[in-house]
């Protein structure tokens, strides 16, 4: 498989940090949203972000700006699809998104997605980590997603699915384990409270 192109999913309503663009907000010497750029940028083929409302308001990033293609707030799959389609019209086939809300995922989620799926046969595979009472936690926002599926898709949200694992499952799903170490990759930016710990956390150097 070519290099997939990477998909931000910008799309949630951001209740619990008080509505708005999450990702504008400032963390380090950027945004959240500019660390999830700087992480993901370097792993892909090209970069993309998923977000519906005015697309001018992300003109700084210089990136395209997805809309949902399906109405109403559709969840995150309504954002892999219009990340799908959009990648279908570059002539890719796949890609690989984050969420814009998770300023501290893996350097080398990319790669280990796309062993996960070789190894196991599938065309989709999405980021877990170890829990000690559940075994692990699947990370549905980290995923590849193909492009060949995005019809199947499309009629899936169509027919209102929204829970990310029913369809994948549905098609196979391998997982790429990712270790947690003094901070979770995936933690994500939900409160401001969580904001405080990312400040901290690139204050330190530890993330």
């Amino acid at each position: 498989m070519t290099a997939p192109l990477g998909v931000i999913l910008a799309g949630g309503q951001a209740r619990r940090m008080g509505g708005g663009d999450k990702g504008l907000l400032p963390l380090g010497e950027s945004t959240i949203l500019g660390q999830v750029i700087d992480r993901l940028s370097p792993q892909v083929a090209g970069l993309a972000l998923n977000a519906n409302g005015d697309p001018a308001r992300f003109d700084d990033f210089g990136l395209p700006v997805l809309a949902d293609s399906i109405e109403g707030f559709a969840g995150p799959l309504a954002g892999v699809l219009a990340g799908l389609d959009w990648a279908a019209g570059q002539g890719a086939e796949a890609i690989v998104t984050a969420a814009a809300d998770t300023p501290f995922f893996p350097e080398d989620l990319v790669a280990k997605l796309l062993t996960a799926a070789e190894e196991a046969g599938t065309v989709i595979a999405l980021a877990a980590t170890p829990h000690p009472e559940r075994g692990r936690v699947r990370h549905p926002t980290f995923g590849l997603w193909p492009v060949a599926l995005r019809d199947d898709l499309r009629q899936a949200l169509t027919d209102g699915l929204r829970k990310v694992v029913l369809w994948t499952d549905k098609h196979g799903c391998a997982e790429a384990m990712f270790p947690v170490g003094r901070i979770d990759p995936f933690f994500n930016v939900n409160t401001p409270e969580d904001l405080e710990v990312a400040q901290a956390l690139i204050s330190e150097g530890a993330a």
